[in-house]
């Protein structure tokens, strides 16, 4: 006998919810329940805009209005016209609501290292975990452009790299590799993008420019919880947008056998197999796309 997708799927939602607190009026024991620690928690995480917020949570206007009038008649928050658009309203944290979203966040740590601690294996439990919250957090998911030495950046080329030395036949060492120079990913000359789900870096890709019309496109990778989603596409069009935007006409890329799906993917959406273009050992398969 086997459960059902559907019964499995519920018996998952009341097990989270309950044990979260979500169904509690004082979730972690701070007299508010979870949609205010919610509000509060984005505020004290930099978002500002009212509307953004409410779009995030999604929040219908009422509750969101109901919220914020609870944390600012509790002295957390204040919240004013947007000096840049007065249609707009914006929040922030007082030095009360600071307060209480520090101990918030001291609250939630230990509740994650407590989640943590009950089971056996913790990493098969991450990968879970990162699994569903990419799934259910698909519509929230950013591809932001930055500098290719931020943390962010660096975390997600740090595990392409790692995936790339499990996946080929002989390892792969970056130093032997033709890696791009930071400047060449930055504008004017490239950009790099990120894609960052509730904060967690999980993909990214670069644009490799040298000053003229033609760039490549590297280090395209996803974490593994978010392939499947239609991210790698992506972060290809996002890419390739800013490339018109460059001026860029032509753009290549290059690739090993060791990853088809990489591939697929690039036969799929428009790009053409060439000849050899550099002296890089690792691939072995090159393309080329014109803008």
């Amino acid at each position: 006998m086997s459960y059902n997708p559907i019964a499995r799927v519920r018996r998952f939602n009341r097990v989270v919810t309950s044990e979260v607190g979500a169904l509690d009026t004082s979730f972690l024991g701070r007299g508010r329940p979870l949609g205010a620690a919610r509000v509060l928690n984005a505020i004290g995480h930099g978002q500002s805009d009212v509307a953004a917020i409410r779009d995030h949570l999604g929040l219908d206007s009422g509750l969101m209005s109901r919220l914020l009038r609870s944390l600012e008649d509790e002295g957390l928050i204040e919240t004013v016209p947007n000096p840049d658009d007065a249609r707009r309203r914006v929040s922030r944290l007082t030095e009360t609501g600071r307060s209480e979203f520090e101990a918030y966040e001291a609250l939630s740590d230990a509740q994650a290292e407590t989640f943590l601690a009950r089971h056996s294996h913790p990493e098969e439990l991450l990968r879970a975990m990162d699994l569903v919250a990419s799934a259910l957090g698909r519509s929230h998911i950013v591809i932001d452009e930055m500098d290719p030495r931020q943390d962010a950046a660096k975390y997600c080329l740090g595990e392409y790299y790692a995936e790339l030395g499990r996946r080929f036949e002989k390892g792969f060492d970056v130093s032997l590799s033709r890696d791009p120079e930071a400047e060449d990913m930055i504008r004017p000359r490239g950009a790099f993008l990120v894609a960052i789900s509730e904060g967690l870096p999980i993909g990214c890709v670069g644009l490799k420019g040298t000053g003229d019309d033609v760039a490549e496109i590297k280090r395209l990778w996803v974490a593994p919880s978010a392939r499947g989603l239609g991210l790698s596409r992506r972060l290809m069009n996002t890419v390739e947008d800013i490339a018109r935007k460059l001026s860029i006409k032509v753009l290549r890329l290059d690739t090993n056998k060791a990853l088809p799906e990489a591939q697929r993917l690039y036969r799929s959406t428009g790009w053409t197999e060439i000849d050899r273009f550099n002296d890089d050992p690792y691939p072995d398969t090159f393309f080329e796309k014109r803008l």
